[in-house]
């Protein structure tokens, strides 16, 4: 299971997150996703710890913490869902059988 980290300031790197979670654990990994036009954090982060109790420990303590001049929002990470083609919507809703004249 990995933490989602959100409301993050956009100066934060993954070293500065690891640093953060590490006085509650060993840290796995750390996912800072980034715009894929700029480049630029996208404000939040996951970050996988090695054990469930140092997820937890980690979640009650920065939950609304402040760092770096912003107000964490830490918990469990959902599963991301699954996309489908149906989801996208249609562009113009361009059906030739609902024209109106």
């Amino acid at each position: 299971m990995s933490i989602y980290v959100g409301n993050l300031s956009y100066q934060v790197t993954e070293e500065d997150l690891k640093r953060a979670f590490a006085e509650y654990g060993t840290v796995n990994r750390v996912q800072l996703p980034s715009d894929r036009e700029t480049g630029r954090p996208r404000g939040f982060a996951f970050v996988e710890m090695e054990t469930d109790a140092q997820e937890t420990a980690a979640i009650e303590a920065l939950d609304g913490a402040e760092w770096m001049g912003r107000d964490l929002k830490v918990n469990k990470a959902k599963p991301r869902e699954e996309r489908s083609d149906s989801s996208r919507g249609s562009w113009g809703n361009n059906t030739r059988n609902n024209r109106r004249y």
